[in-house]
């Protein structure tokens, strides 16, 4: 996706959620580990509900903030997932899955606080201030619900 206004950032981190969460449920059903599998199935419904989070975004977030324009997203290097699923995650192990998963995360975190930094109106600066605090905290309660089940 192309991305050149703050409503593509919004629209592409929803995509990338939906894409995400549909990827995690697919290969959930062909994970043979049982510990692999029930984290495929976590991840999808989180990743499912952070996507309906961002989009509430769209229809919240301030007309002036969703179409400034993007100038310096170019030379940003655009984060990478899988981009067809092809069952990467029902060969990997729990750890594999956590480690790629986490690393996603903390793109597009890295992401957002590059754009935050160059947001040059207010209303952006919230914009990208609220989807960074939104991200930070899911990739916080990943991690905590992850460890837990590390330990059991």
């Amino acid at each position: 996706m192309y991305v050149s206004t703050f409503h593509d950032v919004v629209e592409w981190t929803r995509a990338l959620h939906q894409h995400l969460a549909e990827c995690l449920q697919h290969c959930s059903t062909q994970q043979e580990e049982e510990r692999a599998k029930w984290l495929l199935e976590y991840l999808a419904e989180h990743e499912a509900a952070l996507e309906r989070a961002v989009a509430g975004f769209e229809g919240q977030a301030a007309p002036k903030a969703l179409n400034t324009w993007l100038y310096d997203y170019i030379s940003y290097a655009p984060i990478k997932s899988h981009l067809s699923c092809s069952a990467p995650y029902a060969e990997m192990s729990f750890d594999e899955i956590c480690q790629e998963i986490f690393d996603l995360h903390s793109q597009v975190i890295g992401f957002y606080r590059y754009l935050e930094g160059r947001a040059e109106i207010p209303e952006t600066r919230e914009l990208i201030g609220e989807l960074l605090k939104l991200e930070q905290h899911e990739a916080m309660r990943l991690v905590h619900q992850t460890n837990r089940a590390r330990d059991l």
